[in-house]
């Protein structure tokens, strides 16, 4: 019965027809995956390698004393580029001649293991112990740590407050270690003046 239809000439180009249209369709679906995978592994590629939540990370200098220690509550690492970014980093970097803690936190991090650097974004805040019990406080938008040379620097706006005054600059540099502070242009301070108490 199937040879008889096949024999006519209409019916076998119905179905020859009928077989190209089913052979075509499964190619395009065929192709669609292919793009749906790559799509897919190309999203993989944003994916963090692994995470840690409440990661700590640990520096210490070659005599074994702790010179730096980062937190945050949740460390996503990438593999390629050896990247981890961070969510609400703080650090305390400890001063290698007094061991005075100072006291950085930002709302976002990204650290560059290869290099020893941490990029530090949004409202980030860095508390300097001072002698006498005080402090100085600089605040900016962006602040890289570079835990190599022991260097903390911007280039955007910084304001910086003190028990007597506040400056404010664009772009600064620290040398943690030397506890020398550079400010780089437009530098304003207004300060109270202090009174000499005679006894």
């Amino acid at each position: 019965m199937l040879n008889g239809l096949l024999s006519r000439p209409r019916v076998r180009a119905l179905a020859l027809a009928v077989t190209f249209a089913l052979l075509a369709a499964l190619l395009w679906r065929s192709d669609e995956s292919r793009d749906q995978l790559s799509g897919a592994d190309r999203a993989g590629q944003n994916e963090p390698d692994s995470f840690v939540n409440d990661g700590r990370y640990l520096s210490f200098d070659e005599e074994g004393r702790r010179v730096a220690m980062i937190e945050s509550p949740r460390i996503e690492q990438f593999e390629t580029g050896g990247v981890a970014t961070m969510t609400s980093p703080s650090a305390t970097l400890y001063d290698k001649s007094s061991g005075r803690p100072w006291q950085l936190t930002a709302h976002n991090g990204t650290f560059h293991q290869p290099v020893d650097r941490l990029d530090l974004s949004g409202n980030v805040k860095v508390v300097r112990p001072l002698p006498g019990k005080r402090e100085a406080t600089l605040t900016t938008e962006q602040l890289t740590l570079d835990n190599r040379n022991r260097t903390a620097f911007t280039d955007k706006p910084v304001l910086i407050t003190e028990d007597h005054g506040t400056t404010t600059a664009v772009g600064m540099k620290a040398w943690i270690d030397d506890r020398i502070l550079e400010l780089n242009a437009q530098v304003k301070g207004q300060y109270a003046a202090l009174r000499a108490t005679h006894d």
